[in-house]
């Protein structure tokens, strides 16, 4: 038996197994483009795979594969390119190695079953985020959630999980987007940590190019945004000073994102994108003061009268009628929650798509909203920005 045989051979009993993962590392080809590649079960469309995760400096390449193909795969990584292969299962590891002189050497160990179902169960509760721990993404690590080994960073978990619930809100709209280049204008940019990671989603995970021009009112704000993505080499993404009200553009938006847009910049960025004919809207309101200053209802007297209520209601009421009036100009819209209500009340993100929205729901949806502002005693911007743009 040749010591290629013997490779193969075991390798190919390890994975009759059924590994719950493998790791195969230690490059000994220095012109090889990977540094370490992981492999989990994972389902996709129901059907049981393995999931190929190939590491290089900066970036991760995902791709699946059945029992069969997977074999292939790994013959030709280890251990030509690759000299140790690590095989996990439910209480046991196995360990292949190729020594120096190119034999192969194999350990075989115990592991407690208890300490397996709790790394099998965190890999349960990670596997779904799009930005995964062990992925190199350069911004996260700037913004201290991730180590330079790719770890959360404890203290910044809640932020972890928040960002990666906005890239799944933008990643089950874009399933089915066919366009290679999608171009996006980001309102409020501030200091552009999801603008950074929209544009790392859209180029470095879906393959598509992302034009991306993010606006800001603050020049220091611009010029280091500028600056960070020079650094990263995220060459078409740009920040520009630049007020929600009135910005122009004469180049097509798909995508126009608002995060935190105190108060009425909301509703013109809101406005924008309908003028715009953009596909999606992505907006998470902040500070809400104009209903708030407007809001009348004797019958609701017993909540107006204690601030805090009234100030929430008067949130809820305006991005309904936000929502409404998207509906009414041709947008299947949804309020979702963006934050844990635990963390921030501020948690609803307005998610608007392009739609062929009947003409009697539209009529319903103004309807519904008329009759609210006249109960309430409010007349809220997004109303009546939309209200002289559809000529009412």
């Amino acid at each position: 038996m040749n010591k290629d045989t013997a490779f193969y051979i075991e390798t190919d009993k390890a994975l009759e197994l059924k590994p719950n993962k493998i790791i195969i590392s230690n490059k000994t080809n220095k012109d090889y483009k990977y540094k370490k590649i992981e492999i989990r079960k994972a389902v996709v469309k129901k059907q049981e795979v393995y999931q190929m995760s190939c590491y290089t400096e900066k970036q991760v390449f995902q791709k699946n594969y059945d029992l069969e193909n997977l074999k292939k795969e790994i013959s030709e990584v280890f251990p030509d390119n690759m000299k140790q292969m690590n095989i996990f299962l439910d209480n046991e590891e196995i360990a292949l190695k190729a020594s120096k002189s190119g034999q192969l050497l194999k350990n075989r160990k115990i592991t407690k079953t208890e300490v397996t179902k709790k790394q099998s169960t965190e890999h349960n509760r990670k596997k779904n985020y799009i930005f995964q721990e062990g992925m190199l993404i350069e911004p996260l690590v700037d913004m201290g959630i991730f180590t330079k080994e790719g770890k959360v960073v404890k203290s910044m978990y809640d932020k972890y999980k928040q960002i990666n619930r906005f890239i799944e809100l933008v990643d089950d709209i874009l399933k089915d987007e066919k366009k290679q280049c999608i171009n996006i204008i980001d309102f409020g940019c501030s200091k552009s940590y999801l603008t950074f990671l929209l544009y790392y989603y859209i180029v470095e995970i879906k393959k598509k190019d992302a034009h991306i021009i993010g606006l800001d009112l603050k020049e220091d704000v611009i010029k280091k945004c500028n600056c960070a993505a020079l650094k990263y080499g995220y060459n078409n993404l740009k920040f520009h000073m630049g007020d929600i009200n009135g910005y122009k553009t004469e180049e097509a938006v798909d995508m126009v994102v608002t995060l935190h847009a105190c108060d009425t910049a909301t509703d013109y960025a809101l406005y924008n994108a309908v003028n715009w004919n953009a596909k999606y809207i992505l907006s998470v309101p902040c500070c809400q003061h104009e209903v708030n200053k407007q809001i009348k209802c004797s019958q609701l007297e017993p909540m107006m009268k204690y601030g805090i209520i009234k100030e929430r209601m008067s949130a809820l009421a305006t991005d309904s009628i936000r929502g409404n009036m998207l509906e009414y100009c041709g947008y299947k819209t949804q309020l979702l929650e963006f934050v844990d209500m635990a963390h921030s009340p501020k948690n609803i993100l307005i998610r608007a798509v392009k739609s062929n929205i009947p003409k009697t729901k539209k009529e319903e949806a103004l309807a519904q909203v008329e009759i609210m502002c006249e109960t309430l005693h409010i007349n809220p911007m997004i109303y009546k920005l939309l209200k002289k743009e559809k000529g009412m």
